[in-house]
């Protein structure tokens, strides 16, 4: 075993945050190590934006603190010191040129995860930082004014060091949570912790058989014991098991098991004009199909032919033999279709982990901790989770920038 090396900074995990906390630390002349337990780093960057890297959003950085759920304004100092304009740039500056998509998600030109780690790792080895991969932290202490980290093959001391361990989604990729460990070790508290931008997986989904089918700016609202606990828009996708798509990716974080979810499948539209609009259409158009008023509101026609079965109307139906009551009970699944909540998808399905190390023990002007001097934050590890669309890399890179920062001012 290794013993009593010394450096400036200790990093622990090479994800974007280490990796980008580490190279910016390193270029103003820190002694740093990265410790990273695989065998080399990135490995959840590599299958960001499904290999293709979503790094950020092109919106104006202000709009980004609503998108952080409750714990936008904590994110404002990393954001503001390193702005979505500035990562931007910085690849560019490197020869990796990037393309926006119409909804706003930045990747980088080749859409290739790869060529983000290679520019991270060739910033780390130009800025002279040590690595110490495949090698899992094991313990960490202080006293003395030093950090004292322990791995399985060697021992390491640092002034400063940096947890940047992320989550525990995707724990394949060696996000388990270990980061949680490290800091309640040193003092600190988690926030209880659970899969975010998740998807829902329903009781007894009734649309399975339409998986695929997709919506764009849905409008639903969720319930639970009787109540309306919130509403949001938002596109959507029936997957076997129940809904997916960004629309109920970001809202994941509020809905819980045992909710219901009332879908709207005709947008926006005030339902007291849609009534009285869709009763007008039925009762002038009596030789018409039901379903062809169904569809007439750009309702998928799979999607028609199974809200009339569980409507109980036969899809050859005639408006004129509606009844009033199948007539109600079409519309009600139309404007709010009740789906009961079973569980939201695990940590292996979840992007990113909702919870961490509790955000008012953390400087959000340094990410410093409060509680232990020369102690640091960075990335997914703090109680932050991100909308899709490049937000929760954004919020790595900018922790990971400001950290370093913070560091060089010591």
């Amino acid at each position: 075993m290794t013993t009593d090396a010394y450096f400036d900074v200790i990093i622990a995990g090479a994800g974007p945050a280490g990796l980008f906390c580490a190279a910016t630390a390193g270029a103003a002349g820190k002694r740093v190590l990265i410790i990273e337990k695989n065998p080399g780093p990135g490995k959840k960057l590599l299958l960001a934006g499904s290999g293709q890297c979503n790094l950020t959003h092109n919106g104006p950085v202000k709009e980004f603190l609503t998108h952080y759920g409750g714990h936008g304004a904590f994110l404002k100092p990393a954001l503001m010191n390193f702005p979505n304009t500035a990562l931007i740039t910085f690849f560019k500056e490197r020869g990796l040129d990037m393309t926006t998509t119409m909804a706003g998600k930045v990747f980088p030109a080749t859409l290739k995860s790869r060529d983000v780690l290679n520019i991270l790792e060739n910033e780390c080895r130009a800025a002279g930082v040590a690595t110490q991969y495949n090698d899992p932290v094991q313990e960490i202490s202080r006293g003395a004014g030093q950090f004292v980290v322990v791995t399985r093959n060697a021992q390491f001391s640092g002034r400063t060091l940096v947890i940047s361990t992320g989550g525990a989604s995707y724990p394949g990729t060696g996000s388990t949570g270990d980061g949680y460990h490290f800091a309640v070790a040193l003092g600190h508290h988690i926030a209880e912790t659970a899969p975010a931008l998740s998807p829902v997986i329903v009781d007894r989904n009734p649309f399975s058989d339409l998986a695929g089918v997709s919506f764009d700016s849905t409008v639903y609202s969720v319930w639970r014991d009787g109540k309306k606990i919130g509403s949001h828009t938002g596109d959507l996708l029936f997957t076997h098991q129940g809904l997916s798509g960004p629309g109920i990716l970001d809202y994941s974080r509020f809905i819980q098991p045992g909710d219901i979810i009332r879908l709207s499948f005709v947008g926006p539209a005030r339902k007291e004009q849609f009534i009285k609009d869709i009763a007008e259409k039925i009762a002038t158009h009596p030789v018409s199909h039901v379903k062809t008023v169904v569809v007439y509101y750009k309702i998928p026609e799979r999607l028609a032919t199974m809200l009339l079965y569980l409507s109980g109307i036969p899809e050859n139906l005639t408006c004129a033999h509606l009844t009033k009551e199948k007539r109600n009970f079409l519309i009600s699944n139309m404007l709010e279709f009740p789906l009961k909540v079973g569980k939201l998808g695990g940590f292996n399905e979840a992007m990113v982990t909702r919870g961490g190390v509790f955000l008012p023990e953390i400087n959000q002007n340094t990410m410093e901790s409060r509680l232990v001097p020369g102690l640091y934050f960075a990335g997914e590890i703090m109680d932050i989770d991100g909308d899709t669309g490049g937000y929760n890399l954004q919020a790595a890179f900018s922790t990971g920038f400001l950290a370093a920062k913070s560091i060089l001012r010591q």
